[in-house]
């Protein structure tokens, strides 16, 4: 366990030392911003689109680990949505949004990382699977349940509003293009390869350390039974059901199980409170979830690393 911890720790460390570096006024929140905008719009756009690119779709797309992932996601956010409506009280809204929180993890900063230094960057085939449609998947769940909640919009305008989410997004569009380069057998010049190479060294370490100056908008404040609740979900019972349905129904191999469970163990991501802030609801709740589920989460998943091997 220890030597699990020695893996896990380095990148939850550039977390915390970005967070630290806002906190003692090191770091300015523009320069927050501006690293996050590049990290999340430029260079890991640029990661998914060269790992897609060269992905092997046939070996790597496995229907089975999909449903290992995805089914675990959809039970945490109905389990959490319904939770937070009849075991706390909470408006529908309110409701859908800690739904979202307790759905999209942080499949990208925290997962790839941890992934990467865990297993290996060529283990990483799998997670980039899951991540490539992570976003349609949490987006269109989550939006068509908030605009039926809402009862405010349906048919063509809702469409586009799931649309409008998932296609401005820089990481479905670095997605995107790599799926086109893949499915047409073009080479990608060496020349651009290259150049790519060079964001993608940048993107991760630039990522959690933006990251950490994000957590600390954050502060946690109230809603300690809310909070606790979307964490034990995102922590426990994902990850759970993934590690369930892989090593069971799924038959996964040891490679694809440990990306599902692992991506599956991350806290909720930063889009979760871009979702609370677009509907106006439980943002609050979703921001100290994020802050403390990124903490907890230095332990639960070097048990879940622990567990899977």
């Amino acid at each position: 366990m220890g030597d699990i911890l020695t893996i896990v720790l380095p990148v939850f460390l550039v977390v915390g030392a970005g967070y630290l570096a806002v906190w003692r006024g090191l770091f300015s929140d523009a320069a927050v911003d501006g690293l996050m905008i590049f990290t999340q719009k430029f260079a890991i756009p640029c990661l998914l689109f060269s790992a897609i690119a060269t992905l092997d779709l046939g070996a790597d797309f496995d229907l089975a680990l999909l449903l290992s992932y995805y089914a675990g996601s959809t039970v945490a956010f109905f389990g959490a949505m319904f939770g937070a409506r009849y075991g706390f009280g909470r408006p529908w809204t309110d409701s859908v949004a800690i739904g979202f929180c307790a759905l999209f993890a942080n499949s990208v900063l925290l997962g790839l990382a941890i992934g990467e230094r865990a297993y290996g960057i060529e283990s990483l085939g799998p997670n980039y699977a899951i991540v490539a449609i992570h976003a349609p998947f949490c987006y269109l769940l989550g939006i068509v349940t908030m605009e039926i909640v809402r009862a405010e919009t349906g048919g063509v305008a809702l469409l586009g509003t799931v649309a409008k989410a998932i296609f401005r997004n820089a990481l479905m569009i670095g997605i995107g293009l790599g799926f086109a380069m893949n499915l047409t057998g073009l080479p990608i010049p060496a020349v651009i390869d290259d150049a790519l190479a060079l964001m993608i060294r940048a993107a991760l370490p630039a990522a959690l350390f933006g990251l950490g100056g994000v957590l600390y908008r954050y502060k946690p404040e109230g809603d300690a039974g809310v909070i606790a609740m979307i964490c034990a979900v995102s922590l426990l019972v994902h990850p759970a059901i993934a590690w369930g349905l892989g090593s069971t129904v799924a038959d996964l191999s040891q490679e694809q199980l440990r990306a599902a469970v692992v991506t599956a163990a991350m806290a909720p991501g930063v889009n979760t409170y871009i979702f609370a802030d677009m509907y106006g609801a439980a943002r609050r709740v979703v921001a100290s979830s994020i802050l403390i589920g990124t903490a907890i989460t230095v332990l639960t998943v070097t048990g879940w690393i622990w567990l899977v091997g």
